[in-house]
């Protein structure tokens, strides 16, 4: 018997460590695959339905293997469960002595260097910033990590935060007065020396793409390598594997200049003049865009007469800048920092400013003040799978959303991973009894000027049967702006919406008013876990598509037509089912859950490609009628009433 089945079995060391703990046929048999992929290091692709127990069937071979894994997770949350639940039960369950430990970004970490700084340069920053350090400098002085996590009383988008932490363009590295102290290069310690350490994919492909230091040192000693939530990797990846540059490092920059000056180089003026021109040229540029965010085909852009002329502005401003900073280098450790940045500002710009490059995508998108220019890789498979050959190790590949249409060939494609094993475990949940699904009857098109009404009517027919308890999830902020406008018109009940708040404080409102209703758009489609009585119905407005006018997609699809492939069948309906998968998945999160899942788009019954949806959701029970979706959740608020008169 392997040590991963009795592990499991009911009368082995989790079913005894943990009350309830109950392992599934589904779960043993990911685990074993888990524990065969780590020993013969191999690749391996696993589709775990929600409920299967997927954290682990993967960390349990890990801790039994004694060999030095990397976990890597969809988000921080998913980090900090793994490393302050997960982790901790199973070592205890299994007497394990093997050390784990968390390791973030840089921008998670407090920079004393930073602090200093701008705590010595207080007149250059706006009231509430202000405020925001005073906070920042009193937690300071009492923090053991310098996580800035532990700071709840700032918001995740306080403008303080790029000021108290560190990119890999401003860091000094061993040069930094403060290096013995640094808070980051502890935790980095700690995960070199740690047996388990847990990071997020963001961090892994940084640093795979060689963008940042320290962590580089542990991929090559990791035998195991494990991502969760794996469905979010092509994206990520194909970020990191390109260029990107955007006004605000050029502003950022620009201010930490003038910082210098006035500290540490106060002979030096024209170091200010030379980086707040570079700063007002990159605004100006800006300004030759339409004041609404948006994203765009920046090859079209580069045929412009204005775009060049203002590029060439910018271009001279940072060779100025460069031969000044020439002048005063060896004089501050910081003002050589500043100088390798210019330098790679002007590294990506000349890479950026070349249409004629092939197998990329050249793109830019704007936000209120600033503009960032991309270059993206049509296709990371190449890379990707040259980068898991050597040196052999187990890499394995996991989340609820993997498969299309019962295969794995949309991920192993595009991710280079055409011979890995996989392996697709089904949700031990009773859809047929937990879960309707309603595609309503008489739908108008998804673009028709009715939707808008149809959309509406149901959403308030639902939050009318569910008592709130609802998520209205849509597939643009245009639309969820309008339904959101004209419910309050229509319900008494507390409508939260996506954007005027944190995530967190959004969930944490809905869960707390028994009669809330929540709209969300990309965030909420998933990471998100509400069980019971609190999310009973979950409406959809249509198939998630990704927009049509996206600049990679466009280019992605040009370059799939070039091969002579089906761009919508191979890149654009694969990507919209996992999305779709995810969305449905938020309804049913454990086996006492009931709920109904609304779709409200014809397509799935009207379109062929619809089946391929259909197929690729879970088992529930189907209908065309709002009102028997409405019945289901009248019965289940009943049903809870008289439990609760039970008990009173």
């Amino acid at each position: 018997m392997s040590s991963v089945l009795s592990l499991f079995s009911p009368n082995g060391e989790l079913s005894t460590a943990i009350s309830g703990f109950s392992a599934r046929q589904a779960q043993v048999d990911m685990a074993i695959e888990v524990e065969k992929a780590i020993e013969e290091q191999l690749p391996l692709i696993v589709e775990a339905g929600t409920g299967t127990g997927k954290t682990f069937a993967y960390l349990a071979p890990v801790m039994l293997s004694n060999k030095k894994a990397i976990v890597s997770t969809g988000t921080k949350n998913l980090q900090e469960q793994l490393f302050h639940r997960d982790l901790p039960l199973l070592k205890k369950a299994i007497a394990s002595n093997r050390r784990a430990a968390l390791l973030k970004g840089r921008a998670n970490y407090l920079c004393l260097h930073r602090l200093a700084q701008h705590s010595g340069n207080s007149t250059l920053l706006e009231k509430q910033t202000l405020g925001e350090l005073t906070q920042v400098r009193q937690w300071a002085s009492t923090t053991r990590s310098g996580d800035i996590g532990e700071l709840k009383s700032l918001a995740e988008d306080a403008r303080v935060l790029p000021l108290v932490t560190s990119t890999v363009d401003n860091c000094l590295g061993k040069d930094c007065p403060d290096y013995e102290d640094c808070y980051l290069v502890k935790a980095r310690r700690n995960a070199l020396d740690a047996d388990i350490v847990v990071v997020n994919h963001h961090l892994f492909f940084a640093d795979m793409a060689l963008k940042d230091t320290g962590f580089g040192e542990l991929i090559p000693e990791a035998d195991v390598v494990i991502f969760d939530e794996a469905h979010q990797i092509p994206d990520i990846a194909s970020e990191y594997f390109g260029e990107a540059l955007s006004s605000r490092q050029i502003h950022d920059m620009a201010r930490d200049i003038e910082i210098l000056h006035r500290t540490a180089l106060k002979d030096a003026e024209q170091l200010t003049k030379a980086a707040e021109k570079c700063r007002l040229l990159c605004a100006d540029l800006r300004i030759l865009f339409p004041v609404t965010p948006e994203r765009g085909n920046w090859r079209k852009m580069l045929s412009r007469a204005e775009i060049q002329v203002q590029l060439s502005k910018i271009d001279d401003a940072l060779k100025t800048l460069y031969e000044v900073i020439k002048l005063h280098l060896g004089r501050e450790k910081d003002l050589d920092t500043l100088f390798e940045r210019v330098t790679e500002s002007r590294r990506k710009l000349a890479i950026l400013n070349d249409p004629n490059q092939v197998g990329v995508s050249l793109w830019y998108e704007t936000t209120p003040k600033h503009i960032v220019l991309h270059l993206t890789p049509l296709s990371i498979a190449k890379k990707f799978a040259n980068f898991i050959e050597e040196p052999k190790r187990g890499w394995i590949f996991t989340s609820a959303t993997l498969m299309v249409d019962g295969g794995f060939d949309h991920f192993q494609r595009l991710m280079g991973l055409e011979d890995a094993r996989t392996l697709g475990l089904d949700s031990p949940f009773d859809y047929q009894q937990q879960a309707i699904l309603c595609v309503p009857r008489y739908l108008p098109e998804p673009s028709s000027w009715d939707m808008k009404k149809t959309l509406l009517e149901v959403a308030v027919k639902l939050i009318d049967a569910s008592k709130g308890r609802c998520f209205l999830l849509f597939t643009s902020h245009a639309m969820l702006k309008e339904i959101a406008g004209k419910l309050e018109d229509k319900i008494s009940n507390p409508i939260l919406v996506q954007g005027t708040t944190t995530k967190r404080a959004l969930l944490d409102e809905y869960v707390k008013n028994k009669r809330a209703v929540l709209l969300g758009t990309g965030a909420f489609w998933e990471g998100v876990d509400v069980r019971g009585d609190d999310l009973t119905c979950v409406l959809i407005d249509k198939l998630p598509f990704a927009s049509p006018d996206d600049p990679l997609l466009q280019a992605r699809i040009e370059d799939c037509k070039k091969s002579g492939a089906n761009a919508f069948a191979s890149i654009q309906i694969p990507q919209a089912v996992i999305s779709l998968k995810q969305g449905a998945g938020r309804l049913i999160r454990d086996e006492f859950d009931k709920g109904v899942l609304v779709i409200c788009d014809n397509r799935l019954i009207t379109k062929e490609y619809g089946k391929t949806f259909l197929a690729s959701l879970p088992n529930m029970k189907r209908t065309r009628s709002i009102e028997l979706a409405t019945d289901f959740l009248r019965a289940l608020n009943q049903s809870k009433k008289e439990q609760e008169e039970e008990t009173i």
